[in-house]
């Protein structure tokens, strides 16, 4: 578990570092560089839709954790948009509240430890 949230922190640091080199040297419209790539059909768009999909889905595992609760589907929200500079946090802060158990990491408030 160990060498996992050193490989998420360092995740989370390299991406809030590029991004904020990214802003610094484009902006923050994100979507003026992705809307067209996906329109074109090419590789950059295919890599933007597989991205996209990936963000979504973590969202949804992060809503569905929480039994979209409120709570829950709007850390999912947050997922979606933020990326592994959210994600790598949450999963951290989720290691460290399950004490070691991989299952109730994945499953969250699903889990029959939580449950009971």
């Amino acid at each position: 578990m160990t060498s996992l949230r050193v490989l998420l922190v360092l995740l989370g640091i390299t991406v809030f570092i590029y991004t904020g080199l990214a802003v610094a040297n484009e902006g923050v419209n994100l979507f003026a560089n992705t809307l067209p790539a996906l329109a074109d059909f090419g590789w950059p768009g295919q890599f933007h839709l597989d991205f996209a999909t990936y963000l979504l889905l973590s969202g949804l595992w992060i809503a569905w954790r929480h039994r979209f609760s409120a709570t829950g589907i709007v850390l999912g929200i947050m997922a979606s948009l933020l990326g592994i500079m959210f994600l790598s946090v949450y999963l951290l802060l989720a290691i460290s509240k399950a004490d070691g158990s991989i299952s109730e990491v994945l499953m969250g408030e699903q889990s029959p430890r939580q449950s009971s």
